[in-house]
């Protein structure tokens, strides 16, 4: 005799694997490593240190 499933749970795990596929696409497809997330920091760090030093002060002016 055939052992009787719940088709619902096939349903959902099927689906649940369909999203973690698609999940896992889309960080490759669009995620940064850290080493990315890093280096982008640094560069931004730069930048704003070197508006930092380039402004001028209030009291020079008067």
């Amino acid at each position: 005799m055939a052992e009787i499933v719940n088709l619902n749970k096939f349903r959902k795990a099927r689906a649940k694997a369909e999203e973690a596929k698609r999940a896992s696409e889309n960080r490759a497809k669009h995620g940064r490593t850290k080493a990315q997330k890093s280096k982008e920091e640094l560069e931004r760090e730069k930048m704003r240190d070197a508006l930092d030093q380039a402004k001028r002060d209030e009291s020079e002016r008067t």
